[in-house]
């Protein structure tokens, strides 16, 4: 029997939850996992909510819905309700570096990562050979500094074709734009090494290496307009020491950036994360 999972958002007032769970409660709905959190800060409530209908075959999700509205209204809530067994269309965008994608196909394999894989977009040729081991579409958008404009475009038309829930920038070494940005606003997650804004440009773990680091690590976050500064959805960091040589600087960060980017993905795509403004919720 399939279960559902309700996620929403609302100023922070008594009798939330109850109102939630008596809803559920009237409805034979079995709550299997409750999550919630109140930011003090702004005075928000969050929440995510597993539950299993007594009958699936009964179970109207329209129905239930439309009853929700009347509390989701009282409240002022932001909501989503979705099956539990839904995976996100996702299509990834990678450059020449395969470790994160490498990952992710992986864990897609076997089971353990919840997304459908749609596509594959690159503006190299680098990972079309991983691709088709998968079995999954390859697109090599080439980008110049004449057509950015043009290539953006495409890159854009290439998700939507595939109705993309969920874009993956596994290490795509292209600086998305303002307006393409807020289009993925929400659905696009990133990866990169947590020693920005320090070490920028070309090579920044042999940069690191120079300068005698003691800690690595990496960030996953929401794209948005301001550069590698979005919502933080994970981050993970392993310590080193001067014994170690820039190469083994940079495999140590390889592994860092794929586990943290496949955290990231599997906590979006199963429905754990909400954003707070310039932060997020991340429900484990």
């Amino acid at each position: 029997m399939n279960s559902w999972i309700l996620v929403y958002s609302c100023p922070d007032v008594p009798g939330i939850q109850s109102a939630v769970s008596t809803y559920l409660y009237e409805r034979n709905g079995f709550i299997e996992e409750s999550t919630a959190y109140s930011d003090p800060e702004i005075g928000r409530f969050f929440s995510r909510v597993v539950f299993r209908p007594d009958c699936e075959n009964d179970f109207d999700s329209d129905a239930f819905e439309a009853g929700f509205l009347d509390i989701a209204e009282r409240f002022g809530m932001q909501w989503t309700l979705s099956r539990a067994d839904a995976r996100p269309a996702t299509v990834i965008a990678v450059s020449k570096f395969g470790h994160c994608l490498n990952d992710l196909l992986h864990r897609w394999k076997n089971g353990s990562l919840p997304i459908d894989i749609k596509a594959i977009i690159s503006n190299h040729e680098a990972m079309r050979e991983l691709a088709e081991w998968y079995g999954i579409p390859y697109h090599c958008i080439l980008v110049s500094k004449q057509t950015k404009l043009e290539s953006e475009a495409s890159f854009y038309q290439k998700i939507e074709s595939y109705n993309a829930d969920l874009v993956i920038l596994a290490r795509y070494m292209q600086i998305l734009s303002d307006g393409l940005a807020a289009k993925l606003s929400g659905r696009c997650i990133n990866i990169h090494h947590s020693f920005l804004p320090s070490f920028k440009g070309a090579k920044p773990y042999h940069q690191a290496h120079r300068r005698g680091v003691k800690l690595i690590g990496a960030t996953a976050h929401y794209v948005t307009s301001d550069l590698d500064e979005g919502p933080v959805i994970e981050q993970d960091v392993e310590r080193v020491d001067h014994s170690m040589t820039a190469d083994q600087l940079v495999e140590i960060g390889s592994t860092i950036e794929a586990r943290v980017l496949s955290r990231a993905v599997k906590w979006h795509a199963e429905r754990r994360v909400i954003l707070n403004k310039n932060k997020t919720i991340v429900f484990k």
